[in-house]
């Protein structure tokens, strides 16, 4: 995957830069691929003494940011730790649901095949917030507020609520198709149709965190072409 960093900057000053991290490239080092491209090591080539603050899927996209650093680094680290920073996914999941603020508090136990499971004797602590933003036929656009910083969190806890999201397979999502959303739909011959979205549909919207100084910051990061079309027509069609 052909992607320059630089290109991906949505804020920056001396100690920090925030990235609209594209689905399909992962925070750190893979232990199956040591050499596909990571965020990590894109940000040392662009600056030398970089450090990501927090981790985002693979699948994920949207907003990350880095330190430049050592003390900017120890900074962020400590608010990510108090529990000081402030994130916001969207999410567009599979049914019709009114939540206003609704809290799931149920603890993560991860697996060694890469998978989360609910453990109330095992697990860790895990709280994720929920607001429906628009629901629209048979699905829902959802801003999740983790409040904890557990591996899958926000996957887990709405498979937990019946609302997996959207082409998640590993936690019961399915692919969604224009032929369900669009009443006269014609394929051409010969041709499969394809999902609207070929990933997680999951997108971290907005950071929020204190700059060196003390002052607060709020990152927003537009949703990637995927992400928006599958929304645009969910919007039309429903």
């Amino acid at each position: 995957m052909k992607w320059k960093i630089e290109d991906a900057i949505l804020f920056e000053n001396s100690d920090f830069f925030v990235i609209n991290k594209p689905s399909g490239i992962s925070t750190l080092d893979e232990r199956k691929d040591v050499f596909a491209p990571n965020v990590l090591r894109l940000a040392k080539a662009y600056s030398d003494d970089a450090q990501v603050g927090h981790r985002l899927d693979k699948e994920t996209s949207g907003a990350l940011v880095i330190a430049k650093n050592p003390e900017a680094y120890r900074h962020i680290s400590m608010q990510f730790e108090h529990r000081e920073t402030a994130k916001r996914y969207h999410a567009v999941v599979e049914g019709m649901h009114d939540w206003d603020g609704m809290l799931v508090n149920l603890p993560i136990l991860p697996l060694k095949d890469g998978i989360v499971v609910i453990d109330r004797a095992k697990g860790k602590h895990a709280e994720t917030w929920f607001q429906t933003l628009k629901v629209y036929k048979n699905y829902t656009l959802v801003e999740c507020m983790p409040i904890t910083g557990r591996m899958h969190q926000i996957r887990i806890h709405l498979a937990c609520l019946k609302a997996p999201i959207v082409a998640d397979a590993m936690y019961g999502g399915k692919d969604i198709y224009l032929s369900e959303l669009k009443k006269k739909f014609h394929l051409k011959q010969d041709t499969e149709e394809l999902p609207l979205i070929r990933r997680v549909a999951l997108h971290a919207h907005s950071l929020s965190f204190n700059l060196l100084d003390g002052s607060p910051i709020t990152v927003e990061a537009p949703y990637p072409k995927d992400f928006g079309v599958l929304v645009k027509q969910l919007e039309k069609f429903s």
